[in-house]
């Protein structure tokens, strides 16, 4: 055989392939290590749960309960009424912060200044005993009667909890609105376009991307506390379940009860804060994240497939 054949025979064989590298994934002792503490945490609180002196009947028999219901409604109806003085009272603030003129500005910022700084709690007491300093509400020809007729419980909840909510949208707004770049306001002026309709048509809508997540954290907030009004003798969910607990003899358990409807009217309003966000994120983001429903067809049909089956 001469050389020549050799080389061509040497160059038409198989080579073999570099070894396979046999990756060994590291332990993580510590996560078993606090997974078994916390699993161990769970199953002791559930277990003194059980064992304490609860009437856990008393939950279910009272869940659908007329005056719980009625309690819900209200709550939610709290919630949505003093969302929209907060949301609009938040915007006019915002926009008067940012304004050259130092007087709307100086006012907007003691108005944030005052409600940020005291309780809502104070506050919806100092809306409910202000008949104690004023006899009358007059506005001239229009409106008269007696502090004390006026201002019913209702209306102290909303301005308690609309006006202190207004503080804190105004500067959510106010984030939202400095976000946006400086340039989409000259374009929007150089097209002849008025300060209103600039921020109505360009500014705003950019904005509402920053201005969506916190919202959604602060409906949710609002809902929570709006148990606060009970102590000014508004009936919500709270304060319907304090009165079930006190006729009944079982408060705790009325306590549980108001907690998970808590629960189930947060989770709710979570899951459509999660939408709102994913509609506003559409100009932002090339590829918008999987809603839950995807999430989960993703994970049955991952789990469906057999262990290294290649997929076209």
């Amino acid at each position: 055989m001469t050389d020549i054949e050799k080389t061509a025979g040497a160059a038409t064989a198989p080579q073999a392939g570099p070894e396979a590298i046999r990756a060994i994934p590291v332990r993580h002792y510590g996560r078993y290590v606090s997974a078994v503490i916390a699993i161990a945490l769970l199953v002791a609180i559930i277990y003194a749960f059980g064992q304490g002196r609860i009437n856990w009947q008393a939950v279910p028999d009272y869940f659908f309960d007329d005056r719980i219901m009625t309690g819900v409604s209200k709550t939610l109806l709290l919630t949505v009424l003093s969302m929209l003085i907060g949301i609009v009272g938040g915007i006019l603030l915002a926009v008067m912060r940012l304004s050259k003129n130092p007087v709307t500005s100086s006012i907007a910022w003691f108005y944030i200044w005052f409600f940020r700084g005291t309780p809502v709690l104070v506050q919806l007491f100092l809306w409910f005993n202000l008949g104690l300093v004023f006899t009358y509400i007059d506005l001239g020809p229009f409106y008269k009667q007696y502090w004390s007729v006026f201002m019913t419980p209702l209306l102290t909840a909303l301005l308690g909890l609309g006006l202190n909510e207004a503080a804190y949208m105004a500067e959510i707004c106010r984030a939202g609105l400095l976000a946006v770049d400086e340039g989409q306001t000259e374009a929007a002026h150089a097209l002849g376009m008025s300060h209103g309709k600039t921020l109505r048509r360009v500014i705003i809508p950019q904005a509402m991307r920053v201005i969506v997540p916190p919202t959604g954290n602060e409906v949710i907030n609002m809902l929570k506390t709006t148990s606060l009004v009970a102590a000014v003798q508004y009936p919500e969910l709270f304060r319907y379940a304090q009165d079930i607990g006190q006729n009944s003899g079982a408060p705790v358990e009325m306590y549980f009860l108001a907690a998970a409807w808590y629960l189930i009217m947060t989770s709710v309003l979570s899951v459509g804060q999660y939408y709102i966000e994913r509609y506003y994120a559409r100009g932002s983001s090339r590829q918008l994240p999987p809603t839950p429903w995807q999430k989960v067809k993703a994970n049955m049909f991952s789990l469906g497939r057999k262990k290294g089956a290649v997929t076209a």
